[in-house]
Order: C-alpha cells, then structure tokens, then sequence
C-alpha cells in the first residue's frame, strides 16, 4: 500500500482513479501546468521494444521471442522473415510517384526498424540510393520544415553557445566514430538552407552504414544553425530554424571552434569529421584551420576530387595517354571545382617527378566571371589564385573551349544547361573521345543531361554526371552514363580510417582511394564505355578502397591501430555491418 501511495505522489498527490488503476502516468489529472515525471523501462520489452528502432523486427519476432519479451498479443499472429519485409516494403515503395514520398516513407522506416531500413538500402542500392541521397534530399531539404516529423541527429545553434559539450552528451550513444556537420548554407546546388539543410548530415551517414559498413549506432549527423539569409525561410512559419540572418566572422569561428573542442574533448582524437555543403569561403577556411588537429575531411572538396580523379585514372584506358598527357577546363572554380584540379596537379607531379606548380598549368579553370588568368589575380580569392595562368582574358565558356581546346571538360558550377550543344560540338571538334563530366548536383542542376553529350557528340563522348541518368539510345547503340558520386568514395575512405585508428587526412590518402575505386572498373564496364564500377557491387568496393585507404595510412605512420592486419581487404570486410536480424535470448 504504501509503494502505491509513493508511486501516485510521484505526479501531483493521491487520487481516487475510477476502477481503482492506478494512474502511474498521471494522465488523468495532469493539466499543462502540473509537472509530470517522463518514466519509461530501461531494458526493452514488450510495447517499449516494438518502438526501438534499433532493436524492432515487427512480425519477424518468432514464438519463443514473443513469450520471452512479453510480445504476445501485441502483434498479430503471423511471423515473417526479414526477406518477406523487404518484398513487401520494396512492393509498397514502388507505389508512389512522388519521388518524396517515397523518401518519407524511408525515413519512417529508420526511425521504426533500422535494420530492415539498411537492409532494403543494401540489397536495393541502386534504386534507393537516388531516394535517401542526391537527387530527391535536395528537395527533402527545401520542404524540411514541412515534412518534420521526428528530430534525427544534433542541432546546436547560437543558443547552444558556451554549452556545446552538455549539447554532445546528450546524445544516447557515447562512442561515436563519424560525425558529418553542416551549417546549410550551400545545400548541393540549391543554396542556404540554413536548418533544413540536416536532411544532407542525415542521408551522408545512412551511406556510411549501407555503403561502407560503419556500424549506425557511432554515426552522429550534426546542423550547426547560425542564422540564414534565405528571405523565403525566414518568412516561413513552418522553418525550423532560427528566424535571423547568417552570424559570420568572429560569432561564427568561435562556435565552430567551441564544436570541434567538444567534440574531440568528448569523442577523443580519433572521431572523423566530415565537412559538409559549406559555402566556400568558410569551406576551404575550416579545412585549412583544423586538417593539422582534427582528423577532418571535407566531401565537398575532397570526396569529389578523389572520385573525379578515379573517374578520369578510369577514362584513361578509353582515351590513351596519361593524365599529364590532357587538358583540362572547369566550369566552377569554388570548393569541387579547385578540389578536383589540385588533386588531379598532385597525381601528375607524383606520376611525372614535376612540381605541382608546373602540372596546374595544364588545369585552366572559368568562374562566373570568365577564364582564370594572370590579369584578374588582385580581384581572386585565395583558392583561385594557384589556376590564374598567363593568357588574354576571355568572358564566355565557349570562348574558352577553342581557345584553351581542352581534352577533359568538367562542370561544377551547380549552373543547369551550361554545357550548351555548341560547347559539346566544339569539344567533339578536336577530340576523338570528348571526356564530359557534368557533376553538378541535383538533377535539375546538371550542366548538360546523358542524352545531350551523347547526341552533341555523335555519341562519342565518354560522359559521366554527379546524379544519375538512364541509359540512352544513339543511333543503334545503348549508352550508360557513369555517375561520379561521391557515395563511391567516402563509405570507404571512412571505413579505412575508422579501422586503422588513423588521427590524420593526407592528401596521398585521397590519392589512394581514388587509384583503388579506379581499379574496380572491369573490362566489361569499359566495353560499356563506363569508368565506374556499377553500385551493386558497392559494398565490395567500400572494402577494396577502406583497404587501400588504411594501407596508406600505415605507409605513412597514421594509424594507431597496431599491429597491422595482415589482409587488409578481409580485415575490411570482417569489420561492416551487417543488418541481418539477430536472435534475442
């Protein structure tokens, strides 16, 4: 009696419940002004375990589970197996039309079974990969705010500032391995998203797991919310985020700073953190800042380079000759754009014994203004001024195109249509094999689609985009476009770094990882005329280059993680997730 009348105190006093239940929740008398304690069970059974994401197997609880953790009667009788979901999820995802919806219906699923979410994820990659990821996330992010339902991952805005580390401890897991930050100002191709832009954080690490392996429970996606300059958010009553423009400078360093402070003051040296869809001028500046402290990586930047480069190591055996053998011209001189061309100048020095700053002479790039060349060099931000070469100036890309008469022509000015039908003829004019990448991203924003470079070159251009395109039929023959998605790299370039214990990025780290994803393409995908491998095969991809990537890494005295495993290939694959079910006692 007396346990009753402490247990009916607990929220606001004794009462007379009706059937005399005790009323434990305090349901019947709270009001919105009596506090009220949020119990809950701390091992998970029964209702409580139906609603553990990472524990819920729905029908897939056999007899002898149901008895055990106090399920029976809470699910109907049927038990099926984990296959028989996935036919059944995949049969229902296949039903919508709206591209967002299906999205949606994806997040639920990982906020209610997260291994059959990852298990879906993996065995359907291809399909799904454009529904968690690029390009159906950019509109996620647009509509943030409207499609809220649950929160997922960290959102530390300036009201955070001074208690960033009690921030991170709330957080349910404490041993986390990956973090992906953005502060939303440059979601792919669309802009300041300000606090929306989390959907980008979200969808990254979901492709750690499936892709790469990294198990989901030492992923952490964090939004860094300092304000936006998006008028149409900050009129929205349905943002999520704070309603006042951007905090730069000063405000905005020392946030930053107080992050990653806490982050390696709670998660210790060895936690990677990956930059992501940051504007440039703070992109390349917190790269730069904490590349020597942190181990940071910025996907952006990096991520893109090391799978452009693979791709065009790959086109090689279309086109003949080395890379020091090209030219190259870029549409887009911000983070991609100079992340590519330093990466592609730091392979040829390595290959050829030059120095880096001869081999950017053969990398010319155009930004919104025209040709990069010596005369501008005042006007340039910093991240420009290594590609400014001698040369009179020109406005227009095509202009560019005869008069520099590149062999590799990349776009990543996040500018849809630039690639026009005279820029691909007149690149097809004086290249067997025009190399085309248009790796802007969304869909929408792609410098030129698969149909266009194909059809433009008479169907001898080797092309490849950021987001995915079909096939296409030219003149008889079937056309696969590759796709240069960082999703090819990062899984595994941070798989390798995770089990190697590796504290440091080095640009040569990169270099491995594009040479290993390069060497995954095979003979029949080239017949093909792609220069990357396909997704199905991902995973085994992930575990070739997280090799190489730790490989390096010992090379270099990086890694912590002594002694060296002997197989690093196997040692890879032993250490990935997998989201089979597992049995409960």
């Amino acid at each position: 009696m007396e346990s009753k009348k402490i247990k009916e105190k607990r929220n606001g006093g004794e009462s007379d419940v009706g059937g005399g239940v005790e009323d434990v929740y305090g349901e019947d008398r709270a009001t919105e002004d009596q506090l009220v304690t949020p119990w809950t069970v701390s091992v998970a059974s029964g209702y409580t375990l139906l609603r553990d994401p990472h524990h819920n197997k729905g029908l897939a609880f056999t007899a002898k589970e149901r008895d055990a953790h106090y399920l029976r009667g809470l699910l109907p009788p049927v038990v099926a197996s984990q296959e028989l979901q996935e036919k059944k999820l995949m049969h229902n995802l296949r039903q919508y039309e709206v591209p967002l919806q299906r999205y949606m219906a994806m997040m639920d699923l990982q906020e209610r079974n997260e291994r059959l979410f990852y298990k879906l994820l993996i065995d359907n990659v291809e399909e799904l990969l454009p529904v968690v990821y690029t390009p159906t996330v950019g509109e996620a992010c647009q509509k943030y705010g409207s499609i809220f339902r649950r929160p997922q991952g960290l959102y530390i805005s300036l009201k955070e500032k001074g208690k960033i580390l009690e921030v991170l401890k709330n957080w349910p897991e404490k041993s986390i391995q990956v973090i992906v930050v953005t502060d939303g100002e440059r979601i792919l191709g669309l802009g300041d998203l300000g606090c929306q832009g989390m959907g980008i954080p979200v969808g990254k690490l979901s492709l750690y797991t499936a892709l790469g392996g990294v198990r989901p429970s030492v992923c952490l996606p964090v939004t860094i919310d300092v304000g936006t300059n998006n008028e149409k958010l900050l009129n929205d009553e349905f943002y999520i985020g704070l309603k006042q423009r951007r905090a730069i400078g000063q405000e905005y360093y020392e946030l930053l700073e107080e992050f990653m402070s806490a982050v390696k003051q709670n998660y210790g040296e060895k936690v990677l953190i990956q930059f992501e869809d940051f504007a440039n001028h703070n992109a390349f500046e917190l790269l730069a800042k904490y590349r020597t402290s942190h181990l940071v990586f910025n996907d952006d930047i990096q991520g893109t380079a090391a799978v452009v480069l693979s791709g065009l190591v790959a086109a090689l055996r279309l086109v003949g000759g080395t890379l020091a053998d090209h030219k190259f011209l870029f549409l887009g001189a911000g983070e991609a754009g100079t992340g590519i061309a330093e990466l592609i100048a730091l392979e040829i020095s390595k290959k050829t014994n030059t120095p880096v700053e001869e081999t950017r002479k053969r990398i010319w790039l155009v930004d919104s203004k025209g040709l990069i060349v010596s005369s501008r060099k005042g006007s340039l931000q910093h991240f420009k001024k290594p590609w400014a070469h001698e040369h009179e100036p020109v406005k227009e890309l095509l202009d560019a195109v005869k008069a520099v008469k590149p062999t590799v022509l990349i776009g990543t000015s996040g500018v849809g249509k630039t690639f026009t039908k005279e820029v691909v003829e007149a690149m097809a004019s004086f290249n067997e094999k025009p190399v085309i990448l248009a790796l802007s991203n969304p869909t929408s924003q792609s410098e030129c689609t698969a149909e266009e470079a194909y059809t433009w070159s008479e169907g001898r251009a080797i092309f490849a985009s950021g987001s995915p395109f079909d096939a296409v039929k030219y003149n008889g023959k079937v056309f696969m476009p590759g796709q240069a998605n960082n999703a090819y790299i990062f899984p595994g370039i941070g798989l390798g770094l995770i089990m190697s214990g590796t504290i440091r990025v080095h640009d040569d780290i990169l270099l491995a990882a594009s040479e290993a994803l390069a060497a995954q393409v095979t003979q029949e995908n080239y017949a093909n005329g792609l220069i990357y491998p396909p997704f199905s095969n991902i995973r085994k991809i992930s575990a070739h280059i997280a090799a190489n990537v730790a490989a390096k890494a010992y090379e270099l005295g990086l890694a912590s993680h002594l002694p060296r495993p002997r197989d690093l290939v196997k040692h890879a694959e032993s250490c990935m997730y997998t989201p089979v079910y597992r049995t409960f006692r």
